[in-house]
């Protein structure tokens, strides 16, 4: 195995491990956040707690932001999910671990099928089955038994048929050639240490005129050479953030056209409370993406 595959082995490794304590944190608070399942306001503290709201302001006005200003709204209402969409799901369906809300890109028509790459618990393949309204269905794809595991359980509660979990790593997806018309991700392609892979496989599984519908975070300047080997600030989705430039060779070298991913400035104060240093902020913001294979 050469070192380039040791390494994505050893991230790989690790994110499993992050993600599969944080699905089995029954008990943790429904807005987790991308960094920490229990810290932070924007990203982890129960929408009502004002001192904590308080706290993750401070430490956001500190590093020049103008705070998380959360209020009285969950994190998914801050990622632009309305209440209604988290009050229609089994609580713990929402572990907060977006970025964005995809399914504001998608478009979603009937009959469709939709792929979800990193399907976590479960929360956006079952908004996107509601949207289906019984027709068509909905692949969520996690590598992570403890996800899978609880987003079938979350289905189940939700008395939705048209959506199945299977695992597997959306760098070799477990989905046949030319069956997909949607694909949608949320903060979940950054975890790749094989991105360009993620992409060439996103391509092969959609149909000709598919396309993607994607929440990520991106670098806005090159990360520092210290942050990139961190495996907590990969797991805390900042560190295994691409370049906007970097990613749109990716998906042209995969064949994909109608590139177009825009960068959420207003992203940056929830960010800086994904980590101890809200300064990554300065390289960080969530984005939307969205692309078509022609």
């Amino acid at each position: 195995m050469t070192m380039k595959n040791l390494e994505a082995t050893r991230i790989r490794d690790y994110v499993r491990a992050r993600y599969g304590a944080i699905a089995e944190q029954d008990n943790a608070p429904a807005a987790a956040g991308c960094g920490d399942t229990v810290g932070g306001c924007c990203g982890g503290a129960p929408k009502n707690d004002a001192n904590a709201c308080c706290v993750a302001d401070e430490t956001a006005k500190a590093a020049g932001l103008s705070g998380c200003g959360c209020g009285d709204k969950s994190y998914a209402e801050q990622l632009g999910y309305s209440a209604a969409d988290t009050a229609a799901l089994p609580a713990g369906a929402d572990l907060g671990l977006g970025c964005g809300n995809p399914l504001a890109l998608a478009s979603i028509k009937p009959g469709e099928t939709v792929l979800d790459l990193g399907s976590g618990a479960g929360f956006d393949c079952l908004l996107a089955a509601r949207q289906l309204n019984g027709t068509g269905r909905v692949i969520g794809v996690d590598m992570t038994p403890p996800m899978i595991a609880k987003a079938r359980r979350n289905a189940a509660r939700a008395g939705l048929a048209n959506v199945e979990f299977r695992l597997g790593e959306i760098e070799h997806l477990p989905v046949a050639d030319a069956t997909v018309d949607l694909i949608i991700s949320n903060c979940v392609i950054n975890l790749s240490p094989e991105k360009a892979q993620v992409f060439r496989e996103a391509f092969r599984v959609l149909k000709p005129g598919g396309r993607l519908a994607i929440a990520d975070v991106v670098a806005t300047r090159s990360l520092p050479p210290e942050l990139k080997g961190k495996l907590d600030a990969i797991g805390a989705c900042v560190a295994g953030a691409a370049l906007v430039t970097d990613l749109q060779a990716m998906l042209k070298e995969a064949g994909f056209a109608r590139i177009d991913i825009q960068p959420r400035e207003s992203s940056r104060q929830i960010v800086a409370q994904w980590t101890d240093d809200p300064t990554i902020a300065d390289f960080v913001v969530s984005a939307y993406l969205t692309a078509y294979k022609v």
